[in-house]
């Protein structure tokens, strides 16, 4: 019988070799049906910043591992399934499990865009950075 120590290490290698890689690609369905057991299947994690996050990391650059969420400081090209295009930022605050909500870079508007619906996403080009501004003091006498 492994001991208990064998036994973790085998069921995050589980979680790295086979959920990681099956949510990159698992159509929203099966994603929803898997947050209904994540509790059993994951552990105690949130789906928000596991299954769902693992889910929306099949586009590069989208998000911030360590941060467990979307980057809202890239600009992202969206090729819908339906043909359409929509280029703007991730709106994280309002997006929710498979649904991206995205700030419309044309008209300052925002949709609704649903991870199933996305044939391709491309990271355009990070928010202008403001210039850092040079702080100067003045001594009084």
């Amino acid at each position: 019988m492994p001991a208990f120590a064998e036994l973790a290490v085998s069921r995050r290698r589980w979680i790295e070799d086979v959920l990681r890689p099956w949510c990159l690609t698992a159509p929203v369905a099966e994603l929803r049906r898997a947050e209904q057991e994540w509790l059993d299947v994951a552990g105690r994690i949130s789906p928000d910043y596991s299954l769902w996050m693992w889910a929306w990391s099949r586009f590069p650059g989208l998000v911030i591992a360590d941060l467990w969420r979307i980057d809202e400081a890239v600009e992202l090209q969206i090729e819908l399934t339906a043909g359409r295009t929509v280029t703007g930022y991730a709106d994280t605050r309002q997006s929710h499990q498979d649904q991206l909500v995205v700030l419309v870079t044309a008209d300052r508007s925002s949709t609704t865009i649903n991870l199933d619906d996305i044939k391709m996403l491309t990271v355009l080009r990070p928010i202008e950075p403001v210039p850092d501004r040079v702080l100067t003091s003045t001594v009084i006498d």
